[in-house]
């Protein structure tokens, strides 16, 4: 996959994940999910953080981009 492949499928991911409203949610639905989807988020996180972990492996820093 190409650097521009994959970060287009990370910004998609993201914009997937702003869909997310789980205020919306009833709570049994969410009684009901919660296991799944907690093991979605973790997944997520793991990911994250391996990315995360090998750019900073490079020297390099990882910065929240200023508000326009």
């Amino acid at each position: 996959m190409s650097t521009n492949e994959a970060i287009a499928r990370l910004d998609a991911a993201v914009c997937a994940l702003g869909d997310v409203d789980v205020s919306a949610w009833s709570d049994e639905l969410l009684t009901d999910q919660l296991g799944e989807l907690s093991a979605v988020l973790c997944a997520l996180d793991r990911v994250l953080s391996q990315v995360a972990d090998a750019v900073r492996a490079r020297g390099l820093r990882i910065e929240e981009p200023l508000p326009a």
